[in-house]
């Protein structure tokens, strides 16, 4: 197979492995990645994963591919809750959850990082279109719980005051009825005590106009 081939075959694809190429080409020679590679033409993200070298690179993107190199998979924690406007910094790193072991990936574009759920806590994720693809992203509820989940020492007001939450945005965009009903799927007594001093936060009016991020 040559490289025209492979790219035209392809071109849906925002990333693609060495199973989607061998479906194609059941005889192909795997050499030719790596000088295809030393040409430019293709970039390793990781082991038998690839992307073209001219792929514009932008947030769906990367959410995409986040999804699809370390499946099942759903973009959460401090990545949902910057996506959803919650925090005001950009976070570093691509975060999601996953049902696997907690794993980290170093990439040529991206640093991409996995925290493990439980198995029956792999739910409240939204599948967001963008043009003929798609990703995975937790909903705004689930999104919030996830964080609290994997951050088990947030649990005051201080803590609260720390993650610098959008209380405005919170209060128009969050579904109560919705976080409760998810938040008993996790049957954790001490993340529903946290999590209600939370919303108590939330409620409460900022002290001074300095806080305004908060």
């Amino acid at each position: 197979m040559q490289y025209i081939e492979l790219k035209e075959s392809l071109k849906e694809f925002t990333i693609f492995s060495l199973a989607d190429i061998e479906r194609i080409d059941s005889n192909f020679y795997r050499r030719r990645l790596n000088e295809w590679q030393d040409k430019g033409y293709i970039k390793k993200i990781i082991k038998g994963y690839y992307i073209f070298s001219d792929l514009e690179l932008s947030e769906n993107i990367l959410f995409e591919i986040a999804n699809r190199i370390y499946s099942p998979s759903y973009i959460s924690f401090e990545m949902a809750l910057s996506y959803y406007h919650l925090i005001p910094e950009s976070v570093y790193g691509i975060t999601s959850a996953s049902t696997r072991r907690t794993y980290k990936f170093k990439t040529p574009i991206a640093e991409f990082s996995y925290r493990t759920i439980k198995h029956n806590l792999f739910f409240g994720y939204n599948l967001i279109n963008y043009g003929h693809k798609c990703f995975k992203i937790a909903s705004i509820e689930k999104a919030i719980l996830d964080y609290f989940y994997i951050n088990p020492d947030i649990k005051e007001d201080s803590d609260f005051a720390g993650i610098r939450i959008n209380k405005d945005i919170f209060l128009k965009q969050v579904n109560k009825k919705k976080l409760y009903k998810f938040l008993e799927k996790f049957a954790q007594k001490t993340l529903t005590k946290r999590i209600k001093c939370f919303l108590e936060y939330i409620k409460r009016p900022l002290k001074n106009t300095s806080e305004t991020s908060i």
